[in-house]
């Protein structure tokens, strides 16, 4: 097997080039590498000592308990990559028990918190038995002299860490990514939007979720920094960005939205930022072109990944020129071309080629199961030239030659792939299938419209109708109904049309459609007869 780095070497490498640089900025202190290092190093021996005390035993994973915007989390975050263990990270906004099931299921030797997560940490505890390592805040109990942990020397086939996901049967879903994994990821991804030291990447993203990988990686992988804004400084990014002069900015497309309602987004606001990147929702050109107004140096980017594929696994780099934006047909713009490690499919439902359908995927990036092997049942498939030849029924990890199935729908337009939302996404209406995202976007071609989300609202004797919610101007209902049937099939044109000022967010920053399918669900009762 060919040597590939750990995790924690691609921090490493930046440390020992770039010493006195900036690493991290949080809670109003700034870290060098070198500081960084030894204060993860320090954290690196209490976890030795506190799991081997009394059992001689080295510890395998490591839980992370601390909110984004505190020093420690990262300290912690790097200790546990440093000893070569897995890294799991618990998010302090989920309900106590959701995070003790995750403890249970990640089987956490020791749970690393920061002092402000103190009484959840203790529930935890008591919940799952779990042992409990606290830090200060700004790590600064583990900045002095001390003991310093070795480096560890995993192997390309052991954990670097685990994401859990919303699973179907209500509990989380644990999603594994090898050192492998990470090291097919990084290089291109890196090296695709930064060009050396000195980048400050926002860390706009909960260390539980994957899209933070982006946030710290672009910058420890680069020699730049993270900088990691409070929470009420993301509420207003226009003025984080500006102050903290951020150079790289990565997020959902809603934080535009956020942005535009606010006022935020005059022009040149954000002179700093060299890279905008977007995901996790459809990007469209009212989106950029509202974006780059404000941030006029800045280059945007598209990019897709589930957390199977590690992180991303397709990116698509805009034009500049607003002229040379591609036109496609649900009028967002494209996810691009897979990375090179990626190797990628479109299929129909039966498993054959197709030019629009779901995006089967494979290669080095992509992991090799879920935490509980039952989750991989039919998420894995073999192909022939007769659709899907099989499906990988477990209990071992599939084989390399095994694809990945997404469950996202995409398109093949032009020479780039177009989201076109989930392969389980339809719903039917009347008799007819339906996407909600050709709903939304012809409702985004209003010119009032700045965002919409169809939903279905099923009615109490079955039949299904469909809600449309839109932010922007107020349209009048007859009016906006007018304008869809120019666009839309009488079937496809909502029942409910909807404004509102802002669409629900969940914790993740993305549009929560399961709020607006209950609203959806409460005008269905509201006018139902009787």
């Amino acid at each position: 097997m060919s040597v590939v780095p750990g995790m924690y070497e691609w921090f490493r490498t930046s440390a020992r080039a770039h010493p006195e640089h900036i690493a991290l900025s949080a809670g109003g202190t700034d870290f060098t590498y070198s500081s960084l290092d030894a204060a993860a190093a320090r954290v690196g021996a209490a976890i030795v000592e506190l799991v081997g005390s009394g059992s001689g035993r080295r510890p395998r994973r490591i839980g992370v308990l601390g909110h984004r915007a505190a020093a420690a989390s990262y300290i912690a975050y790097l200790a546990g990559l440093r000893l070569g263990d897995t890294v799991i990270s618990l998010n302090t906004e989920f309900p106590t028990p959701r995070s003790a099931e995750i403890t249970r299921m990640a089987e956490l030797d020791v749970l690393v918190h920061n002092e402000s997560q103190r009484e959840l940490a203790a529930e935890l505890r008591d919940e799952t038995g779990v042992a409990l390592l606290p830090i200060a805040d700004d790590g600064s109990d583990f900045t002095g002299d001390g003991p310093a942990a070795p480096v560890g020397a995993p192997e390309p086939d052991d954990l670097a860490y685990i994401i859990f996901t919303s699973g179907s049967t209500g509990s989380p879903k644990g999603v594994p990514i090898k050192h492998r994994n990470i090291a097919a990821w990084m290089p291109h991804f890196v090296g695709l939007f930064t060009d050396g030291p000195g980048a400050r990447v926002s860390q706009t993203a909960d260390l539980s979720w994957d899209l933070s990988v982006i946030n710290v990686w672009l910058a420890w992988g680069s020699g730049g920094a993270v900088v990691a804004p409070s929470k009420t400084a993301l509420l207003a990014p226009t003025k984080h960005i500006a102050d903290d002069r951020i150079t790289h900015w990565i997020s959902t497309p809603s934080s535009v939205t956020m942005a535009r309602w606010l006022g935020d987004l005059v022009p040149d606001a954000m002179p700093t930022l060299r890279w905008s990147l977007f995901g996790g929702e459809a990007l469209t050109p009212e989106h950029v072109q509202a974006w780059t107004e404000a941030a006029p140096a800045s280059a945007v980017a598209n990019v897709y990944g589930p957390s199977e594929t590690t992180v991303t696994c397709l990116a698509y780099v805009l034009p500049a020129d607003p002229g040379d934006w591609p036109t496609t047909s649900n009028g967002t713009f494209p996810v691009g071309q897979t990375h090179p490690a990626i190797e990628h499919v479109v299929v129909d439902e039966e498993g054959k080629p197709a030019q629009a359908g779901e995006l089967l995927v494979r290669g080095p990036q992509r992991f090799d199961g879920y935490l509980d092997p039952a989750h991989n049942r039919r998420r894995f498939a073999l192909l022939n030239d007769n659709g899907f030849a099989e499906f990988h029924k477990g209990p071992g990890e599939p084989g390399a030659e095994y694809w990945y199935r997404t469950g996202d729908r995409i398109g093949l337009e032009a020479g780039s792939a177009i989201y076109l939302g989930r392969a389980d996404n339809q719903v039917k209406v009347h008799g007819y299938r339906v996407e909600p995202g050709d709903i939304e976007a012809a409702m985004r071609t209003h010119p009032d419209l700045d965002e919409a989300v169809v939903v279905p609202c099923p009615a109490d004797d079955g039949i299904v109708e469909l809600a449309g919610f839109y932010t922007g101007e107020p349209v009048g209902d007859q009016a906006l109904r007018d304008f869809l049937a120019d666009r839309l099939p009488t079937y496809m044109t909502p029942r409910f049309l909807v404004r509102l000022e802002q669409f629900p967010l969940n914790l993740n920053g993305k549009v929560d459609r399961k709020t607006l399918t209950a609203q959806a669900a409460s005008l269905v009762h509201a006018n139902s007869p009787g």
